[in-house]
């Protein structure tokens, strides 16, 4: 299972400048669809991606985070755009 923090910090590590974890940025796991859903925050404006269970662990082994920075960089260019 993939530890919450350790997810945080690997999207802060690869978007240094969005915030801190569990204030501009949330990360947690939802066990209903089964797989992570990602908050940003930026003033009043929240949106709100999911990443799967299997890409974030890719991500986190160092193999690959191209989707995960794929969703990241849409979702701040959409708060930028608001």
């Amino acid at each position: 299972m993939i530890d919450k923090a350790e997810l945080c910090a690997k999207i802060r590590e690869i978007y240094p400048d969005i915030g801190e974890c569990g204030i501009d940025v949330d990360v947690n796991y939802d066990e209903a669809q089964q797989r992570w859903t990602v908050d940003l925050k930026k003033d009043a404006h929240r949106l709100k991606t999911f990443l799967e269970a299997g890409d974030a662990e890719m991500c986190l082994m160092g193999k690959q985070c191209v989707s995960l920075g794929i969703e990241i960089a849409q979702l701040r260019g959409n708060i930028d755009r608001m």
